[in-house]
């Protein structure tokens, strides 16, 4: 199985139950297709950075989980023909490095940023 993150949002319109029956059908559509679900993080309703489809506000989710390679064509699908998804964005993370990212993701670890060294320059009299 493979490591995936589904990032999808959501029409802003959408009462609390239409979006909690969305993320349940999202959801259902994994499990039915033999896909294991680590974390789901809802993200809230934010400005999107334009417009898309008239909306200037969505309300995102991502999903992280685990899957065979299969069942992303039968996701991709249903994800575009559902009306109350206005976008969505699927990541497939392949090496050691980016599973081990998706690991502390999943479980809600934030990343640490590399050191930045300061350059040496020299100093203006």
């Amino acid at each position: 199985m493979k490591h995936y993150e589904v990032l999808f949002i959501l029409k802003p319109t959408l009462t609390e139950e239409e979006v909690n029956a969305k993320l349940e059908f999202v959801k259902e559509v994994l499990a039915k297709n033999g896909a294991e679900i680590e974390t789901i993080v809802p993200m809230g309703t934010r400005k999107l950075a334009y417009k898309i489809k008239k909306y200037e506000r969505g309300t995102y989710f991502v999903i992280y989980f685990k899957a065979p390679p299969k069942l992303i064509a039968e996701l991709e699908r249903v994800l575009r023909i559902t009306e109350e998804i206005i976008r969505f964005l699927i990541v497939k993370y392949e090496n050691k490095k980016e599973i081990a990212a998706w690991e502390k993701l999943s479980h809600g670890i934030k990343q640490s940023k590399k050191e930045i060294k300061p350059l040496d320059t020299p100093e203006i009299q």
